[in-house]
């Protein structure tokens, strides 16, 4: 029987023309809200001044705020920093940024973050509450450049658009490691006027000069691969003639490149030539060179050489040790001395251990450590270029910001020196930004680049590390060189070495230059 209720519902001619708007508005909204999906930029945004990539997952930016960057062991000390931050005030603070590839994929170079970043809010801490309320008060932010710096245009975009109020950005420090990217970021922030003081950057070709300056306003704490070359000839007095170069070969690594340079001038004399490897585009990767090694090891056999100097980074050097340590001769002692790039290697999970114990030595300049101040049986400290009472006063910041009133700042561990050089360079940016300060009123923003002259003598930054004596380059003058020795422990302080061959004079004025 026909359903009177179902003919009167839906089939008159009314119902018929509702039904119809209704499924077109349905339509419209479905294509409207469609559209706004398509057209609606994608939310990328990690944290206030930090987003995601396009194409990406790292955050990438500037944060002074306790943001982590989504690195758990960075936790504890950019909430110390945000804690800091947040005491000061409007107007009576300068920022330093710390620029650094904070989402590093390396384990390796991920620990050695972590201790710039401890050691720099070191300083921080210091500057705001231990220095006779000087001004200004120091705000530190950090900037990650991204995994192998990927991102360095995003982070320094960032800090040149922080100059004016309310950050009055004055100095970048940080600036960790000697590759291109690293340099192209140091050109543009010195480009802008932009102060900049590199922590552990060493390679001769990210400097000034006489006759020639590509990155005006650039300071460094740490001394040259050159000056890490001679510092070490002086100490160990190499014979050439029994000494044989072991180098990366791939070029346009300004770490590798200047090192093997400087190694190389060392060695003029040796009758062998250099052995060489090819290190993956990114050398924090394993890549196939532990098998280039093992034969490297192999010919080292057949020659008389006792000495290799190693022009390479860490995870190659690593590898070689690897492979010396299976080598068909360990009745055969063997020295291999390298660069500070040997700082990694200190909690290095991979390398063989034992392979120290068979009749191999690595020793490699360490940038600082902090036995080599320490007075100790037999050991005297020089009593210039350095003080143990500097260094005291590092460890007590340490101390300090390792307590739950001031940080904590996780575990700190101090071996590797890169707290040290960090807590050095941020001391010698505030140095700088307090120098250029008048009466009270924040420096132009130029004007804290101008200090490097006059960053000697009694101006000196009495750092944790060593004097730090700039030259009129920015460049450190005959910089404590600290040999290192890695055993099966962990790595063992042996001697401090001069690029000049002995200590400073007390006055520390560099000496003229063409």
């Amino acid at each position: 029987m026909p359903n009177p209720l179902r003919y009167r519902v839906f089939y008159t001619t009314r119902q018929k023309i509702v039904t119809s708007v209704l499924v077109l508005a349905l339509l419209a909204w479905g294509t409207v809200y469609a559209v706004g999906r398509l057209t609606t930029p994608e939310d990328r945004s990690c944290a206030p001044g930090v987003v995601r990539p396009v194409g990406g997952d790292e955050c990438v930016g500037v944060s002074g705020d306790g943001f982590d960057f989504e690195v758990p062991a960075l936790k504890d000390v950019t909430g110390a920093i945000a804690e800091e931050n947040r005491k000061l005030r409007a107007g009576e603070y300068a920022t330093v940024a710390l620029l650094l590839p904070l989402t590093s994929t390396s384990p390796s170079m991920r620990t050695k973050i972590l201790h710039e970043v401890q050691g720099a809010f070191a300083q921080q801490y210091e500057a705001n509450n231990k220095s006779n309320n000087q001004v200004p008060k120091i705000r530190l932010v950090l900037a990650n450049t991204g995994n192998g710096n990927a991102h360095w245009r995003t982070a320094v975009a960032a800090l040149k658009a922080m100059t004016g109020a309310p950050h009055h950005l004055r100095a970048v420090s940080g600036i960790a490691t000697s590759s291109a990217p690293v340099r192209q970021a140091v050109a543009e922030l010195t480009g802008a006027g932009i102060a900049v003081v590199g922590t552990t950057i060493t390679a001769d070709d990210l400097t000034n000069g006489p006759g020639r300056k590509p990155f005006p306003g650039l300071a460094r704490v740490s001394p040259t691969n050159s000056d890490e070359a001679e510092a070490l000839s002086h100490f160990g007095r190499v014979n050439a003639a029994k000494a044989i170069l072991v180098h990366d070969a791939r070029d346009g690594d300004h770490y590798t490149d200047t090192l093997k340079a400087a190694f190389s001038k060392l060695l003029a004399k040796s009758p062998y030539q250099p052995q060489l490897f090819t290190s993956p585009k990114d050398p924090t990767q394993e890549g196939p060179t532990a098998n280039t090694f093992r034969q490297i090891a192999h010919l080292l056999c057949t020659t008389r050489a006792d000495t290799v100097f190693f022009a390479g980074r860490h995870t190659q050097l690593r590898q070689f040790i690897n492979a010396l340590g299976a080598r068909g001769c360990t009745h055969r002692p063997f020295t291999v001395l390298t660069g500070d790039e040997g700082s990694y290697l200190g909690a290095d999970p991979q390398l063989d251990r034992n392979a120290l114990g068979k009749g191999l030595t690595v020793r490699y300049a360490a940038l600082a450590h902090p036995d080599a101040w320490q007075e100790a049986p037999g050991r005297t400290p020089p009593k210039a270029g350095g003080s143990p009472a500097a260094y005291e006063r590092f460890r007590s910041m340490m101390d300090a910001v390792g307590t739950a009133e001031v940080g904590p700042v996780g575990p700190v561990e101090l071996s590797d020196g890169q707290s040290i050089i960090a807590y050095d360079a941020l001391a010698t940016a505030v140095h700088a930004i307090r120098q250029a300060t008048v009466e009270g009123r924040l420096p132009p923003l130029e004007d804290v680049g101008l200090q490097w002259p006059q960053v000697t003598g009694d101006l000196r930054v009495k750092g944790a590390s060593g004097w730090i004596c700039l030259d009129n380059h920015g460049n450190p003058y005959n910089k404590a060189v600290p040999v290192v020795e890695l055993t099966r422990d962990k790595p063992r302080f042996v001697q401090i070495a001069w690029p000049e061959g002995k200590p400073p004079t007390a006055e520390c004025m560099p000496p003229r230059t063409p």
